[in-house]
């Protein structure tokens, strides 16, 4: 079902890696094949709900719950409930590149294989704040899952930071809130928005 899904909706960055190219012939052929296609907006926004839910691992009830805090927050709706998405632990980890998708790095944070300011997080919607450390819990358990994953060189976003410890241990630094260019998901937010209009 995944799959499928990944074919339907295309660039997720978070299921299958940042450093993947997309260079799926058979995808863009699909979206080619479908553009001909009356789509109503309905449609449009309910792919794009999907895309945003798929995309960080959230079940709809989760995902209602973002918007309906976005929408008590100041600011753009769309953009607010991208912001609190992009600060989930879990989002935080991926980005950092200490998994090489949001569920691996789910599954991390789960198993208490995480420190965040040197205390265990087990919960992968743990907001992150500004200025919060985040390392990898020093156990042998952990130290076989830090090695199964390489850190990539693709660029760190600029809210976050990672360096090396003199003990080759990854240690991550939030610098300040995300904003909308750091954001790697290609998607209008507004859609999303208006699709929850009449539930948030």
């Amino acid at each position: 079902p995944r799959l499928k899904s990944m074919r339907r909706l295309k660039n997720l960055p978070g299921l299958v890696g940042k450093s993947n190219a997309y260079n799926l012939g058979e995808f863009r052929l699909a979206a080619d094949q479908s553009a001909s296609r009356k789509i109503s907006q309905f449609c449009v926004r309910l792919e794009a709900k999907q895309k945003l839910r798929l995309n960080y691992g959230l079940t709809e009830r989760q995902l209602l719950k973002y918007v309906r805090i976005a929408r008590r927050t100041r600011g753009s709706t769309g953009q607010v409930s991208l912001q609190l998405l992009e600060m989930r632990l879990d989002n935080v980890i991926f980005q950092l590149g200490m998994a090489c998708t949001i569920p691996a790095a789910r599954q991390l944070v789960s198993h208490r294989h995480i420190l965040v300011n040197h205390r265990i997080v087990d919960i992968p919607s743990y907001r992150c704040k500004p200025g919060d450390i985040i390392t990898i819990r020093n156990r042998p358990t952990s130290g076989n899952v830090s090695k199964g994953e390489s850190l990539r060189g693709d660029k760190v976003p600029n809210h976050l930071s990672l360096s090396l410890s003199k003990t080759n241990e990854p240690t991550g630094l939030v610098n300040h809130m995300v904003n909308r260019e750091s954001v790697n998901l290609d998607i209008n937010e507004l859609l999303v928005v208006e699709y929850y209009s009449r539930k948030a």
